[in-house]
């Protein structure tokens, strides 16, 4: 798999990574560690080399001890990502990005990984109670420490994103990006190209809706987090299947599935350094790491790109 450089600390990434989030089994249903091992392990052998956890993901650091206890042997040959400034509080995800905080969150995720460093360490999101700018002067100094190779911020405006690059030097932005959520493309991605900032996008599958298995009629479980988002809802929905309808007519006629289609297009995508692609299951992975290897015809190129216009006609 190709490697596209992040920033300019010398760090090279495979365009798709294994987001980690979904083996911590808080908001997916059933993750079992034997299961989660063994995805990560998948996720490597398919050549993926970008791993992204964070302190939060599970309610104990499970997402982090998974990372660690598999990629430990291959330290040298991966890279991995964590992310401080939110937690676990009786249950509810809370944030806290002051500096104090931040310093214990790394020591904590270092003993999880049993790292030494990471190779980039995310603000995972603004804290409202302090400016960004107190958050960025903790993060400088892991990285004057060698705790980090380089610095990342998630879940930012431009406005804090720029405020956070003044203390302190950025390498990477993570946010959401799909098909249906093209937002940053407008100010913020462009801006961080000026300034040399690469980006990874999560939710590439918008919560499995563009992986092509949810069907028209399809109920979800009582417990699954998705049923409170509008794009999973009434017309928002169907306008979805539209969408999706096309990509599994492209599908039928390349043998390539859904996802793998769905992946390809967003790691092609302008100013895209690393799609994270999150998994609960080998499969998950293999399937979306088969993406990079993947060729279309013009004419389905064309097919996706129409097939996204005539859905985004419905957001304005």
């Amino acid at each position: 798999m190709e490697l596209r450089e992040i920033g300019n600390r010398g760090i090279r990434v495979t365009p798709i990574a294994m987001g980690c989030w979904p083996i911590a089994g808080v908001t997916t249903i059933n993750v079992t560690k034997e299961e989660a091992l063994g995805t990560i392990r998948a996720a490597y052998e398919s050549e993926i080399n970008f791993f992204d956890t964070a302190y939060a993901y599970g309610h104990n650091g499970e997402s982090e001890r998974y990372v660690g206890e598999v990629l430990g042997p291959h330290r040298d040959d991966v890279v991995v990502a964590t992310k401080g400034g939110y937690h676990w509080e009786n249950g509810k995800h809370c944030k806290d990005a002051r500096p104090e905080t931040l310093k214990r969150e790394l020591e904590e995720s270092l003993k999880r990984l049993r790292f030494e460093y990471v190779d980039i360490y995310y603000l995972h999101g603004p804290d409202p109670e302090i400016p960004v700018e107190k958050s960025a002067e903790a993060i400088a100094k892991f990285l004057e420490q060698g705790k980090t190779r380089a610095v990342g911020i998630c879940n930012a405006s431009l406005e804090q994103i720029k405020a956070f690059q003044t203390v302190c030097p950025l390498v990477v932005l993570q946010s959401h990006f799909n098909m249906l959520q093209q937002d940053v493309q407008n100010e913020v991605l462009p801006w961080c190209e000026e300034q040399g900032i690469g980006f990874t996008s999560y939710w590439p599958l918008m919560k499995g809706l563009l992986a092509g298995k949810l069907n028209r009629d399809h109920r979800f479980d009582e417990r699954d987090s998705r049923r409170n988002y509008p794009i999973f809802q009434g017309e928002q929905w169907e306008r979805n299947q539209d969408l999706v309808d096309v990509l599994r007519g492209i599908a039928a006629e390349t043998g390539y599935t859904v996802a793998q289609i769905v992946v390809r297009w967003t790691m092609k995508q302008p100013r895209m350094t690393s799609v994270l692609c999150g998994a609960r299951r080998p499969d998950q992975i293999r399937e979306n790491a088969g993406a990079a290897s993947i060729t279309l015809t013009e004419q389905h190129e064309r097919q996706i790109e129409e097939a996204i216009a005539e859905r985004m006609k419905y957001e304005h």
